[in-house]
Order: C-alpha cells, then sequence, then structure tokens
C-alpha cells in the first residue's frame, strides 16, 4: 500500500475546498442546536452515523472496487448545496489527479466519493484503508468547521477527534440507506441563510 499517498488523500492541504463546507453544521449552529462542544459532537456523531456511514460509505466502498455509483451518489444529496459541494470537490480532485499524473476520470460530473475512489485505484491504495482515511477527513474538515464557527477551542475539537476518531474502525456500513431529515432540513434552510461562513 502507498502510505505516502494515502496521507495525502487525507490531508487539509489538499486543494480541493473541504474547508469552505460545513456540511449542514453551520444551519444547526444557527439554529442553536448546535452551540458547544458537546452538542458539536453530538451533532457530529450524528451525522457520521446516520448519514455518511449509512449511505456516503457503503457507496464508495463499492466504487473503490470499481463500481460506477456517481449517478446514485449524487441523486441521494438532499439538497442543492449538499449537491453542489460533492460536484465542486470531485471537480476539484478530478483536476488535481491530472495534474500529479494520476490519470483522468472518464466522469463529467464527478462526485467526491467517485473521485477520490478513482484515485485510491489509480495510487494502488488498499480500499479499507482507503475509506477509513475518507471518514478521518470527513471527520476532520466537520470540527474543525465546528472550532471556526462554534466557536471552540483547538483542545476542544482535538478531545473531538479523539473520541468520534474512534467510531471509524466499528463502522461496517453494508447496507445502503439513508434517514437524516435533520441534516436535509437544515441544511435547505442555509441555501437562504443571511450571515454564514460556509457554501454548505
Amino acid at each position: 500500500m502507498n502510505l505516502a499517498r494515502l496521507l495525502q488523500l487525507a490531508s487539509p492541504t489538499l486543494p480541493v475546498g473541504a474547508y469552505s463546507y460545513s456540511g449542514g453544521l453551520e444551519a444547526a449552529i444557527e439554529a442553536g442546536i448546535v452551540k458547544d462542544a458537546a452538542s458539536a459532537e453530538a451533532w457530529i456523531r450524528d451525522v457520521l452515523e446516520f448519514s455518511v456511514a449509512k449511505m456516503e460509505l457503503p457507496l464508495l466502498k463499492r466504487m473503490l472496487e470499481g463500481e460506477d455509483l456517481n449517478e446514485a451518489f449524487l441523486a441521494s444529496r438532499e439538497t442543492a448545496e449538499l449537491r453542489a459541494e460533492s460536484v465542486q470537490m470531485g471537480f476539484s480532485l478530478k483536476k488535481l489527479l491530472v495534474d500529479l499524473g494520476a490519470g483522468e476520470m472518464p466522469l463529467e460530473e464527478p462526485s467526491f466519493p467517485a473521485a477520490f475512489a478513482f484515485a485510491a485505484r489509480q495510487w494502488k491504495i488498499d480500499p479499507g484503508a482507503a475509506w477509513q482515511v475518507y471518514l478521518w477527513a470527513w471527520l476532520e474538515n466537520q470540527v474543525m468547521s465546528a472550532v471556526k464557527a462554534v466557536p471552540l477551542g483547538q483542545t476542544q475539537g482535538q478531545k473531538m477527534l479523539l473520541n468520534l476518531g474512534n467510531l471509524i474502525e466499528t463502522i461496517k456500513a453494508e447496507d445502503v440507506g439513508n434517514f437524516a431529515p435533520g441534516l436535509a432540513m437544515l441544511s435547505s434552510k442555509h441555501e437562504t441563510q443571511y450571515s454564514r461562513l460556509f457554501r454548505s
């Protein structure tokens, strides 16, 4: 396995624009649902367990094996913002991979999981390691969004990563399903939220 390439995909310096998205977290802060470290950790855990692990991860696992599920993933995005987030990040990663000599994806509008899976296959990264790194990168971005927007201290953010990071290896994500109505409703509200730091 290419550990250096795996770490590169997980790095917050990967120029795909992840830092500009909160994935609905900012709307939860605006609504008063997330207001401190404990409520931020609870929100992120719920989104991980009931949305990312139930829909995003099972599709990613199959894409890592070479299945074309890009359209299915894009159709699963509940709001225009969440779809635009995945498409923009997918486009940026697709372009970056060409510049890095990893080849060009045969997709016109790749989702981020599709582009991530393509990169992992091109760089011969073990699928099990790849999906765990994908979850870690998602988790780290959520925590950093909370640190900026709640706001929280850096140590609080690291404690959240320590607690939530332990969940990654316990996630199985074999069956596809998604039931996170709170995320969908708040993401919809974020589209017209007056004051915001993030694009989703």
